[in-house]
């Protein structure tokens, strides 16, 4: 266990990661637009999405569990070499099948990519600071989700689709140059020098704790992919709203959360972790229930600033509490890659139901979906945690 963080270490992540994510985010909301001018239909749009959803989902426990013996560095470089080429072939290949080909071939660089740094940067986290390093990490990925968007709207309105996936590749590039250069050789990395093989995949998994944070997570980023997918929709057909309007409501949660990380990180190495996941889970699905009571364009930004607030209360206590788990099960990998599971199952959950709640009954359901949704998972963590502590102390 380190008592100092390494700073060259932590701000390498930091921007490598933020590198990639503003990439990433450059060139995803442009993709459905894109691939219906090529001639695709809904189906092959959710097979674009959905084929990044499969290979990241399968082998993120894969790349986060041998990253856990054979080191951080090899998995990090050739994920975000990987995100490089793959911007290549989005300018390169234009067609349908193809695209969720590519889109394949990202999942498995997001795989070895999200768990691994965030295994890193757990791994330097010092004792008693777990809260307040994970929440000023992860401003990282809240800031590149923030920035991307913007910034590929931009470049596609004034310059072409081209230049925007070209800008994806130069950020990734950026990103493991920064690795590669900055990042200490293999055989130095704080989590190999421990000499015994991790926890048992069995022993992780029936854990109490990440159960819970499985279960939390993976309602919480179902009312993510609830919003991103279909919050737009309903300000559109029922309020009108502009598509830089719409742009600003959807992003306006994920910048609210990305600013309150760091603050609410200290405070989730000072108070109770449980009470801050409970209390941020219960103003993100309120924030959640609130899109479908809303009767203004007024209401749907105060939900958007509430479910922010409610992510960036609860989010750094629960990636604390995961970076205690990966120091006491020596699986810091394993473990964030268990999370990021969760993740990527919940966005593509929270999509379907509410996709099958807007067909079948009214669009504003699909919202009450998620807030009840997100009150199943807050109750799961409750029962899981109970009566064991989740604090540094």
């Amino acid at each position: 266990m380190t008592t100092t963080i390494n700073k060259k270490i932590f701000i390498t992540l930091f921007f490598s990661l933020m590198a990639t994510i503003t990439g990433v985010g450059i060139v995803v909301p442009l993709l459905p637009v894109y691939a219906h001018s090529l001639g695709a239909g809904g189906l092959y749009i959710g097979l674009i999405f959905g084929a990044f959803s499969i290979s990241r989902t399968v082998l993120l426990p894969y790349f986060g569990r041998l990253s856990d013996r054979k080191g951080r560095k090899p998995f990090i470089l050739t994920g975000l070499f990987c995100y490089t080429l793959v911007s290549v072939a989005f300018i390169l290949f234009n067609h349908v099948s193809q695209m969720i080909v590519i889109r394949f071939f990202q999942g498995i660089a997001s795989a070895m990519v999200m768990p691994v740094i965030q295994a890193y940067v757990g791994d330097i986290t010092p004792k008693g600071r777990e809260g307040f390093v994970m929440g000023l990490f992860n401003m990282s990925l809240f800031f590149g989700l923030s920035l991307g968007p913007l910034a590929g709207g931009y470049i596609n309105d004034h310059i072409n689709l081209n230049a925007a996936f070209a800008c994806m590749g130069i950020l990734a590039f950026v990103g493991a140059l920064l690795s590669l250069c900055l990042l200490p050789a293999t055989r130095d990395e704080v989590g190999l020098r421990k000499g015994r093989p991790p926890l048992h995949w069995r022993a992780i998994i029936g854990d109490r704790v990440i159960i819970g944070l499985f279960a939390f997570r993976l309602a919480y980023t179902s009312g993510i992919g609830i919003i991103w997918g279909f919050l737009p929709v309903l300000a559109d057909a029922e309020f009108h709203l502009s598509s830089s309007q719409i742009g600003i409501l959807v992003m306006l949660g994920v910048l609210v959360s990305g600013t309150i990380q760091a603050p609410m990180g200290y405070l989730a190495d000072r108070l109770n972790r449980k009470a801050m996941i409970v209390t941020g889970g219960l103003l993100a699905g309120l924030a959640v229930l609130s899109y479908q009571l809303a009767g203004s364009h007024a209401q749907l930004f105060a939900g958007s600033i509430l479910f922010g607030l409610g992510g960036g209360t609860a989010m750094p206590a629960v990636m604390a509490v995961a970076v205690l788990k990966g120091h006491q099960s020596e699986a810091m990998g394993s473990v964030m890659a268990v999370l990021t599971v969760a993740h990527s199952l919940g966005m593509l959950l929270g999509a379907i139901f509410a996709g099958l709640m807007m067909d079948w009954f009214n669009l504003r359901h699909a919202f009450g979906l998620g807030a009840g949704w997100m009150l199943v998972g807050l109750v799961v963590f409750l029962v899981c945690v109970r009566r064991l502590p989740i604090n540094a102390s």
